[in-house]
């Protein structure tokens, strides 16, 4: 071999077997770089452990959502342009420091505080602990939702504020409280005479009305129930609580339209359409079916749910729809706080509306609006229907 092409061959070798080792030195560095991250990581997870445990130890509460709140802060919200900010220290002082003395209302997460604001308005102030992602994304919805809405049985938003991981959503104060409250409170419905109830319920159908077929694009509450209808000092009804709310992609509605099909029923209480826990349809049908389980609600003067001493009767939509259009026996299961107090004409149709719109199959269920022209001749022109008494 020609000497010279033999020191070429020994000096690209040796070359070959520098880079080959400075590659290997190199991983070896790297993989023990990896190793110590991993080793500190460990460490501050013990210590986070460790804090954790002597918290306990104090009788400071930890769970994981208070650390997942963390990760998913409120500060990251953009509702900038949606809806009117009140700094935190005005709601602090219009609820005097939060007072137990003024809470009207406390369910899951939620507060709801009176308040008097500088001007001398007296407003609702809901507290919402947004511990979790959910939560966090229902209070967003709702601020965001609230900004839009104009109508007046629906309720009308101040603003909103945030402190912490706390989110306030001012709001206008209803000084008879919740449909709920004056239904099964201990009043037990004895301020809602016969046609007071179809005002309510006419109220709600004008709300529903311009949530899904007025808006643009329509909404669904999805949460319908007596506990999300105030009353105002008049027993005016107006819808709140939007935190479950949809917005129908696509605009449509009706019967036949708006499909949505990502349902979550989390934290959910109110009533669900067969077809929405069947096959996660959601439509506005859906809240019509929650309208018939108020209706019923309104004239029974019982709860959708709730112990029964007689077999059967637990379900009230289940054992209702068997009286429902039963001329006979309608009379003699109405709330026994208004029997015997209306036309048992009038009566009778109002159960054939519950009736039709309960149906499984909610093709069949009449539209909000022919809910609406139906329950309009029944309730008083002082009350805001046609009927003259």
């Amino acid at each position: 071999m020609d000497p010279i092409r033999k020191k070429l061959l020994i000096a690209a070798f040796t070359i070959l077997c520098f880079s080959f080792t400075a590659i290997l030195l190199s991983l070896v560095c790297l993989w023990k770089i990896h190793r110590k991250k991993k080793k500190n990581n460990s460490e501050k997870l013990l210590t986070q452990a460790d804090d954790q445990s002597l918290d306990a130890e104090k009788g400071v509460a930890f769970s994981p959502s208070s650390f997942f709140a963390k990760c998913n802060s409120l500060s990251t919200l953009s509702l900038k342009g949606f809806a009117s900010f009140i700094d935190y220290k005005m709601i602090e002082k219009a609820t005097k420091n939060f007072d137990k003395i003024n809470i009207l209302d406390e369910s899951g997460f939620k507060l709801v505080y009176k308040a008097i604001l500088d001007n001398g308005t007296e407003v609702a102030v809901k507290k919402v602990f947004c511990l979790t992602k959910g939560i966090q994304r229902e209070f967003e919805n709702e601020v965001k939702l609230l900004s839009r809405f104009h109508h007046s049985n629906v309720i009308s938003s101040y603003g909103y504020s945030i402190e912490n991981e706390t989110g306030f959503v001012v709001y206008e104060l209803m000084h008879n409280g919740s449909l709920e409250t004056q239904l099964h409170g201990p009043s037990r419905g004895s301020q809602l005479s016969w046609h007071r109830r179809l005002k309510i319920a006419l109220d709600i159908a004008r709300g529903l009305q311009y949530l899904n077929e007025l808006c643009i694009p329509p909404i669904i509450h999805r949460n319908l129930k007596p506990s999300t209808i105030l009353l105002d000092s008049n027993f005016n009804a107006k819808i709140s609580d939007f935190g479950m709310a949809a917005v129908v992609a696509g605009g449509g509605g009706g019967k036949e339209g708006g499909l949505s099909r990502s349902l979550n029923f989390l934290g959910k209480t109110g009533p669900i359409a067969p077809e929405s826990i069947l096959n996660g349809i959601l439509t506005d049908m859906s809240d019509v079916y929650a309208f018939g389980v108020i209706l019923l609600e309104l004239v029974l003067g019982r709860k959708a749910l709730e112990m029964s001493e007689v077999s059967g009767q637990e379900c009230l939509v289940r054992w209702a729809r068997g009286v429902l259009t039963d001329r006979h026996v309608m009379p003699n299961v109405v709330d026994p706080v208004i029997r015997g107090t209306m036309s048992v004409k009038h009566l009778n149709q109002v159960g054939v509306i519950a009736y039709l719109c309960l149906e499984d199959e909610p093709k069949y269920r009449p539209l909000i609006t022919d809910i609406l022209n139906s329950l309009v001749p029944l309730v008083p022109v002082g009350l805001g229907g046609t009927l003259i008494v």
